[in-house]
């Protein structure tokens, strides 16, 4: 747990039933300082979308940087994110993934390896190896916080340092690959051409991406002497290797050799048309998905008690962009949707409009208001279902600034199936009016907002 603990600038408002606080605040412990950009709303035990820029000490004592995603509600587990080759903490697939797990209750650690993004030290200084050892710091850096990482996620040439990495980390029960090559030296083709003049003059500027680098000879010995298939083969960890058929970068027979040489358990999961960097926000969104949905499996996870004062947990929704109207609906750490509009109203149509969900609420808890009561009274019903539709239409609401009044207006088609006789119908088409969600549309509901500035 953090050492010290930091808070500056305390608002506080309250509902009628709940206290609100606003604080921005930051974590400093004896491994690493954290900058004070840190920005919660507490509401009992329940915090929005905090992240810290923290710093640790790398395998040389250079000073790495590195970011912590936390999620909004009580921590469930810890991940580990290792970037490609020359890449950096904030890349997009990085941000994007992290992001994500961290909506489902993981607190994520993705840092800059020696040498890159903000970390310090020499790129040209740098290994295969030594990015194995930053890893293992990075490790020992979330151990010291309360926080042993129990997942580790390695893009590209980083998904090789993690199978490297996680023999000698205990915590950690599950290991996931993205674009992965199964020979580390496979990077070297990136930079074929300067291998000679690498060899000759013992570093050389290259070109990646464009941007320039300075490569070491050392970083290409120890690439083309590293074997991973013994560490794969002994990394008594569940591994899932997600990988894309037509990556360009780094080919999918390596997801087939590094796939072969492990053991159970194991899974294997095709990214379809993404490109090798995960540029995409949907792929991104789908590869942090499956990793969240496969790693509860393996990881010691056991679902926290609700929020007080919250018996239903936290809805977060959060925009998966700038543009258009998608956004990424987060229900605890389970469950997980698309809201979004049809795109008549400017929307790409991929989720359920805001008034979708709304009648679906309505209708859910109808069906099964009415499945209670048979049950309860033993009664011959074999199916529920019920149509719902509004008089609203999606986005063009808001642009209503005034004018009359507008009353909303539900209808239920109730389709009652099984040997029902009229007195049982009947009651059954009453209780369907005493569903929660029907009383708290009908009665007047109190919303109360906060603003949380940007820290």
């Amino acid at each position: 747990m953090p050492k010290h603990y930091i808070a500056r600038g305390a608002i506080a408002t309250a509902a009628p039933h709940l206290a609100v606080t606003i604080r921005s605040q930051g974590l400093l412990d004896r491994q690493g300082t954290a900058n004070l950009k840190y920005r919660t709303i507490i509401a009992g035990n329940v915090s929005l979308m905090p992240t810290e820029r923290v710093t640790f000490a790398g395998h040389d004592d250079q000073t790495l940087a590195a970011r912590l995603d936390l999620p909004a509600g009580p921590l469930l587990g810890t991940a580990l994110f290792a970037h490609c080759f020359t890449c950096g903490k904030d890349i997009p697939a990085a941000r994007r993934i992290s992001g994500r797990l961290a909506a489902m209750g993981f607190a994520v650690l993705r840092f800059d390896f020696t040498g890159l993004g903000h970390s310090d030290g020499e790129f040209e200084n740098t290994s295969f190896t030594s990015n194995v050892a930053d890893l293992t710091a990075a490790a020992d850096y979330l151990t010291g916080r309360g926080m042993a990482p129990g997942l580790l996620i390695g893009h590209s040439l980083g998904g090789a340092a993690v199978l490297r990495a996680a023999g000698a980390m205990p915590s950690v029960r599950a290991v996931v690959t993205i674009g992965a090559p199964f020979d580390p030296a496979h990077v070297t083709h990136n930079f074929a051409d300067a291998l000679s003049d690498i060899a000759e003059k013992g570093a050389a500027d290259v070109n990646l991406g464009g941007r320039s680098f300075r490569i070491g000879a050392d970083f290409v010995t120890d690439v083309q002497a590293e074997q991973l298939a013994p560490a794969i083969a002994n990394l008594h960890r569940a591994l899932l290797v997600m990988h894309a058929p037509r990556d360009a970068i780094v080919g999918v027979e390596n997801a087939t050799q590094i796939f072969i040489a492990a053991k159970h358990p194991k899974s294997f999961v095709t990214l379809d048309d993404a490109d090798h960097l995960i540029t995409r926000p949907g792929d991104a969104e789908y590869a942090a998905n499956v990793i969240a949905a496969w790693a509860m499996r393996y990881l010691d996870i056991r679902q926290p008690a609700p929020p007080p004062g919250a018996p239903e947990g936290i809805v977060r929704v959060s925009e998966t962009g700038p543009d258009g109207f998608l956004q990424d609906v987060s229900h605890g750490p389970e469950h997980h949707t698309l809201a979004d509009e049809p795109l008549a109203y400017g929307g790409t149509n991929r989720g359920m409009s805001p008034y979708g969900f709304l009648s679906a609420g309505l209708g859910a808890c109808t069906s099964m208001t009415i499945r209670m009561y048979a049950r309860r009274k033993g009664w011959p019903l074999d199916h529920v279902s019920v149509d719902v539709t509004h008089d609203k239409v999606h986005a063009q609401d808001a642009t209503d600034a005034g004018g009359a009044q507008k009353i909303d207006g539900f209808h239920r088609a109730i389709t009652l199936c099984g040997d029902l006789d009229g007195e049982q119908r009947r009651r059954l088409l009453e209780i369907a009016d005493k569903c929660p969600v029907h009383r708290t549309l009908e009665n007047t509901s109190q919303i109360t907002t906060v603003l949380v500035d940007k820290a």
